[in-house]
């Protein structure tokens, strides 16, 4: 888009929010911003680079990892994630989803103290571009709240005006039962101050203070930090939590319509700085709020297929795949999804609940518990109801209560092809890649149920059980190498391809077919142990086994068939 109209939409945005003449202020500022920003020789070349477009590719495919996932003692944790991406991922990843890396207070990282600033017990700057010239990273903007020991928030109470408003406060507790909460703890948390005492709002934690946006001078601060990211050479921004940014009374205080406004006027800042960059939007609500974050193709450039990661566990469950089929083939073929089956948080159920009969819904909470893992509930008028499912994704596809055997792995594979071969950009979290199970001790420790699935590895270890040929890790990781080398080849897995998920007669199976140009691939997933026939495709050439397909589908099979 010309940088022209840029401008004009984006002082259309801010009229949305703001009064004329904070709007017009505000406008002149931001661009001020902007134009310093674009002169960055980091963001000139990668603008060179890509040709002014977001490029994305049947190639990329996003390592999701925190910085110190693996470490090594002695080391900066950002040198030795380096060392190992190099090491055993180079040829089948182009990204990496590095999770928050700055000082932080709490949740994993998502209490940010200092936006512009690495947590030196990981590394510095200078690692995360040397880490950027090697693979596109994606990096979380936290742009909701901010930690409780943020020098915003500590200024704003010891009182100083400029900052009173850069929260939402009240001086006593208030009920708002209308707004929507995905946590259990209070919306409103007390704090002392030296003007007096002071609820504020705490949507996730109390070590979570909420931004209140209909502060203009918030909204700059906040562009500045999202500019900043691009001069260390990042090309995809994560907006975390981006849902709950907008606030206002008698609403349920998510997805309003200032908050996808938010989304545009962050993608037009883009159009007119760095338009090389997409936009991910982490929104987990049901599909409908979440689908809506691509606007009409003007707010993201992807978002999370939160809807997957529920419904791949209960095909594998049930040996059943036409939940998958029906929301797949209900989806609009221009619509480009981050595609992810686990994370550093849970597996959420907000779509889940939606797109399952109770009776299967209330089966994976069962299968869940089985497995050793965990539930995490959310508050609502009528009391707490269930919000994701924390356990590791390997065992909640395997059962780690049986012993590993020949299926184990052939399984959780199988399941990862969903992910791997839907049409969207793949999004493999670092636990998954290597086979971990439930870290349970971390539970413990911590007191926090997403520690389940955030163990870190020392790299002796890793590297230990990745020289194993017999050993699980190996077993996995050479697994995922297979197929997502074998993806890069293939440009009917681009993401501009069309798609269609088959109804075929046997739900054990699940058959995708990706159109792209003139080239038509077919794969076919088995998600039961039963030795199928599929003659409708016998003799299609078979890429994985580099012959004819006679028609018959192994247990737990993965095949790509032209």
């Amino acid at each position: 888009m010309p940088s022209v109209d840029s401008l004009r939409h984006i002082n259309e945005i801010l009229r949305f929010f703001y009064s004329k003449e904070d709007a017009d202020r505000t406008f002149q500022a931001l661009k001020d911003v902007m134009d310093e920003y674009a002169k960055d020789e980091t963001i000139l070349r990668k603008r060179k680079k890509y040709g002014d477009q977001v490029v994305l590719n049947e190639k990329d495919a996003f390592l999701s990892t925190y910085a110190d996932t693996i470490y090594n003692e002695g080391e900066r944790p950002l040198r030795t994630l380096h060392r190992f991406l190099d090491k055993y991922v180079k040829d089948a990843v182009t990204g990496v989803h590095l999770l928050p890396f700055f000082p932080s207070s709490s949740d994993g990282g998502y209490a940010v103290i200092d936006y512009k600033e690495v947590d030196p017990r990981l590394g510095t700057w200078e690692d995360i571009k040397e880490l950027s010239s090697g693979y596109r990273l994606m990096v979380d903007f936290v742009m909701n709240h901010v930690s409780s020991r943020c020098k915003w928030f500590r200024r704003f109470l010891d009182g100083d005006n400029r900052y009173q408003d850069y929260f939402i406060w009240n001086d006593k507790d208030i009920e708002m039962p209308e707004v929507f909460r995905p946590r259990a703890s209070p919306l409103f948390t007390r704090f002392d101050s030296a003007t007096g005492e002071k609820f504020v709002w705490t949507t996730f934690s109390e070590d979570q203070i909420d931004l209140n946006f209909k502060n203009p001078e918030v909204l700059l601060k906040t562009v500045d930090v999202f500019l900043f990211y691009l001069t260390k050479g990042i090309e995809v921004i994560r907006l975390d939590a981006i849902g709950y940014v907008w606030k206002e009374p008698h609403t349920s205080c998510v997805n309003l319509p200032q908050t996808h406004e938010i989304v545009r006027l962050l993608r037009r800042i883009l159009d007119y700085t760095a338009p090389y960059v997409a936009i991910l939007t982490e929104a987990n609500f049901p599909d409908k709020e979440n689908i809506a974050y691509f606007g009409k193709g003007h707010e993201a450039n992807m978002v999370y297929n939160f809807s997957l990661p529920p419904l791949v566990v209960d095909a594998f469950a049930r040996k059943d795949t036409s939940y998958i089929m029906e929301e797949t083939n209900k989806i609009r073929q221009d619509l480009l999804f981050f595609d992810f089956l686990a994370s550093h948080d849970g597996v959420g159920l907000l779509s889940a609940k939606e797109n399952l009969c109770a009776e299967d819904f209330e089966n994976l909470l069962r299968i869940t518990k089985a497995h050793n893992g965990l539930i995490s509930y959310k508050a609502t008028r009528d009391g707490q109801e269930p919000y994701e499912l924390n356990i590791s994704y390997l065992d909640a596809i395997c059962d780690p209560n049986l012993p590993v055997d020949s299926f184990t792995v052939k399984r959780f594979i199988a399941s990862q092809a969903v992910m791997l071969f839907l049409k969207g950009i793949p999004g493999i979290y670092i636990h998954s890649l290597l086979g971990s199970r439930n870290y349970p001790e971390g539970v413990k420790e911590s007191g926090i149920n997403r520690m389940i699935n955030r163990e870190r590895l020392y790299e002796e270890g890793v590297d230990a059980a990745l020289s194993d040929v017999h050993s699980l890790p190996y077993q996995v990781l050479d697994g995922f190498l297979y197929l997502l080398k074998e993806r890069k080849k293939i440009p009917a897995f681009h993401p501009s391809s069309e798609k269609e998920v088959i109804d075929f007669i046997d739900k054990r199976l699940l058959v995708i077919e990706r159109r792209f140009q003139d080239e038509t691939v077919w794969v076919i997933i088995n998600v039961s142990e039963d030795s199928l026939m599929v003659p409708d495709y016998k003799r299609k050439f078979d890429i994985t086994s580099n012959r004819s397909f006679d028609g018959e589908v192994e247990p737990y099979g993965v095949y790509l068939l032209k």
